[in-house]
């Protein structure tokens, strides 16, 4: 794993304990700096990173906190505070 994989997984756990103590700008500010360097170093993000990021405003997604879960015909459905969905398929 490259150093900069590494930092990448450092920096999504650092954003989900940002999330779960209440400081949301925090988060969004590690999940900027991950991207960036995902772009930097033409890396892809972890699935569990991509997962549980918001595209639009950059929040890490807790579900039940900052976060919606729906089920629908073979697909889950992940809504953002700011409204933004995201649709994963599931078996």
């Amino acid at each position: 794993m490259s150093v900069a994989a590494e930092r990448i997984e450092r920096l999504g756990d650092l954003a989900r304990e940002a999330t779960r103590a209440g400081d949301e700008e925090r988060a969004r500010y590690y999940v900027r700096l991950a991207r960036r360097i995902a772009e930097r170093n033409r890396l892809s993000l972890p699935r569990r990173f991509k997962r549980f990021t918001c595209d639009a405003c950059d929040a890490y997604l807790v579900p039940g906190r900052n976060a919606r879960v729906r089920l629908q015909d073979g697909h889950a459905v992940v809504t953002c505070d700011c409204g933004a969905h995201a649709r994963y398929p599931y078996e």
